[in-house]
């Protein structure tokens, strides 16, 4: 097929990129050209910012799909439309499992979604969004119906992934525990802080299983909407901690803290403690999105022990200035602090 990939620098394009040449496809993608990457087969570059509306390189072209990665701005749609509408046999849009409007709960792909309560999502910016992440699911919520409005039902699928993990996430939202579990006694102590009692539900995605998938639906055109996180069976966050630590050869020695204690002392779930989220209260279903209409599509799952041996892999070709500072989770500092709380805590 003919591929033009939105986007295709950033985290999930390259893999969809390499995989879909490995899978005979014609692949463009379209992008500011700030990123290079060296291809392992023929790969055309349209240069264009969809930030000012320049999208001059894609006119008079046309392929059997499209796949839309980057879009968090509804009038990136609208204008992508303007140019392809007619010219791709059917459109992906990458969208979020952020986009339901509530959390609280189990449910599948039919739940409601977040509502935009502005005054023209057409308007909104990246300037705007970045004052305020809670436009993010409605955003992408506006998309998602802007992409089915211009290019219709039956030809439009829209992915919503989970947390999206694995070599090249800069964000260190999973890295974070491979490169914890496999630091014992360096940068941090021995003992490592692990969030509530280890039972709460945690959902990922591997990028690479996420990008292959995708190139798959593409080449089967199948429409309608899919919740795209993993893994294919329920995991919990001691389970998961378990898989990474076999991933990276390590035997750590984990304090498994309250979710009340973890929320006294200001540890935020998410950010200091990555991946995990209260499997109660208004976040009871965040991490208990039904993925059956996924796994009956296809989606298919590297084990988390291979994907945590990658990550850590990946993490160690970095800067060790890079290296120095993750992006997420707790500091060595304040993971020994924490310790030190809950301890003195738990003697009363």
């Amino acid at each position: 097929m003919r591929i033009l990939i939105l986007g295709g620098t950033g985290f999930i394009g390259p893999h969809q990129v390499r995989y879909a040449l490995s899978r005979g496809h014609q692949v463009t993608i379209f992008n500011r050209g700030r990123q290079k990457e060296a291809w392992p087969g023929p790969v055309e570059e349209l240069l264009g910012d969809r930030n000012t509306g320049d999208l001059k390189s894609l006119e008079g072209r046309e392929w059997d799909v499209c796949i839309d990665n980057p879009t968090t701005l509804p009038f990136w749609v609208r204008d992508a439309a303007k140019v392809l509408k007619g010219k791709v046999g059917h459109y992906l849009f990458v969208s979020t499992i952020s986009v339901y409007d509530r959390n609280d709960r189990p449910a599948d792909e039919t739940a409601p979604l977040a509502a935009y309560e502005g005054a023209d999502p057409m308007a909104e910016t990246a300037q705007t969004l970045a004052k305020s992440l809670a436009l993010y699911g409605p955003l992408k919520a506006v998309s998602e119906a802007e992409a089915r409005r211009q290019f219709g039902e039956a030809a439009t699928t829209i992915v919503r992934p989970g947390l999206i993990v694995g070599p090249g996430d800069e964000t260190d939202r999973f890295s974070y525990w491979p490169v914890r579990l496999a630091n014992p006694g360096a940068r941090w102590g021995a003992e490592v802080a692990a969030p509530g009692d280890g039972a709460d539900p945690v959902q990922f995605i591997d990028a690479r299983d996420l990008a292959e998938w995708i190139v798959r639906m593409a080449e089967q055109r199948t429409p309608g909407a899919f919740n795209a996180t993993g893994p294919a069976r329920p995991m919990t966050t001691r389970t998961f901690l378990d898989g990474v630590a076999s991933g990276v050869n390590a035997a750590p020695k984990l304090a498994w803290i309250p979710t009340a204690f973890l929320e006294a002392q200001k540890v935020n779930a998410w950010s200091d403690m990555p991946v995990w989220i209260p499997g109660q209260g208004e976040t009871f279903g965040f991490h208990r999105r039904s993925i059956a209409r996924a796994l009956k599509a296809g989606l298919t799952y590297r084990p988390l022990p291979v994907t945590a041996a990658d990550t850590l892999a990946w993490f160690r070709t970095l800067p060790a200035e890079r290296q120095a500072k993750l992006r997420s989770g707790l500091t060595p500092e304040r993971e020994a602090a924490l310790l030190a709380a809950w301890k003195a805590a738990a003697k009363g």
